[in-house]
């Protein structure tokens, strides 16, 4: 029986970014120069695939570290974490890798430089994310959580004329620009970073998604549900007008999607493996007589230093930075 046609416009702005690209690979290094077992706080990157193969190559994920042995080789996420985490790990003689993310770093520092010159701090995110967990526990004192132009009208504040705000790296461009619209207009004296402060690569991602809506039937978007930025790329895809889909991989395709299609879109998060879409276009390529095409896109070529600690570790012992 001969396949049915059906044309794949691949985003060429997809899957990792350099920020997981980095704590993956600090995870890598450590146990090449360690050995298992490595500890790592919280899950490394929002990624079942990727966390399953670090667990077969003895990574053990913890949530609390207390549940890490004394003196054990420790690696923070790329979400960041708290400045009680940070002094419960030396409390435990931790010997502490930190993946965090360079531009969550950033965003600590600008939470931080706000709070100590005496700003009540509005954090645009979403509520229990561990990014978000880990920059409200850089400061001291409240952090006032919105999401929604909704939140900001609902804020109770101490002193509304002294105020700041800073983001999550991984929010949608056009929601946290209509947030701080909202809050610079009830609040015209409050400070803060610029929308282009979100991460790079959400900016291109959901770029990419938005013009891949316009030239297709179906988007498909690679990443897990508990990944803030993926679940945003399938909520873009869907408002501009594509029916649109969060898989976590090829079993999760449910070819009723593509009953009447004859065009479909593909990208993924920032923490979903290249592997992953591969496997995607292969479970199609079975299914259908595929045409694929690159989508025009940003060329990414940012990459982040590792830890100097790490490299010089590495160094001592022989092996390559």
């Amino acid at each position: 029986m001969k396949k049915p046609p059906l044309q794949v416009l691949l985003a060429e702005t997809r899957g990792f970014c350099a920020g997981v690209v980095r704590a993956v690979e600090i995870v890598e290094r450590a146990l090449d120069l360690y050995g298992p077992p490595i500890y790592v706080r919280n899950k490394i990157v929002h990624n079942k695939t990727v966390v399953t193969e670090f667990e077969e190559k003895g990574v053990v994920f913890v949530r609390d570290i207390g549940d890490v042995p004394v003196g054990a080789i420790t690696i923070f996420s790329a979400h960041g974490v708290s400045r009680k985490v940070v002094n419960e790990a030396g409390e435990r003689s931790l010997q502490v890798i930190d993946a965090t993310c360079p531009l969550v770093t950033k965003v600590h520092s600008q939470a931080k430089r706000y709070s100590k010159k005496g700003y009540e701090l509005i954090m645009i995110a979403h509520e229990g994310h561990p990014e978000v967990e880990g920059t409200v526990g850089q400061v001291d004192g409240r952090v006032h959580i919105v999401a929604t132009v909704e939140d900001v009208e609902k804020l109770e504040l101490a002193n509304p004329d002294k105020l700041a705000y800073v983001t999550q790296t991984t929010l949608g461009v056009d929601d946290t620009r209509d947030v701080i619209t909202a809050l610079v207009k009830r609040f015209p004296n409050i400070v803060g970073p610029d929308v282009k402060d979100i991460c790079y690569a959400t900016q291109n991602r959901q770029t990419a998604v938005r013009a891949m809506a316009k030239q297709v039937d179906v988007i498909l978007i690679i990443g897990a549900h508990y990944s803030s930025n993926s679940c945003r790329l399938r909520e873009i895809g869907e408002a501009c007008g594509a029916d649109s889909y969060l898989v976590p991989d090829a079993d999760g395709l449910d070819p009723e999607w593509l009953s009447d299609a004859r065009s479909v879109g593909i990208s993924a998060g920032a923490s979903a493996p290249e592997k992953l879409v591969q496997g995607l276009i292969a479970r199609l390529d079975q299914m259908f007589e595929l045409t694929v095409k690159i989508s025009d896109g940003v060329r990414e070529d940012i990459q982040f230093n590792l830890p100097r600690k790490l490299s010089r570790a590495r160094a001592r012992a022989g092996l390559s930075a």
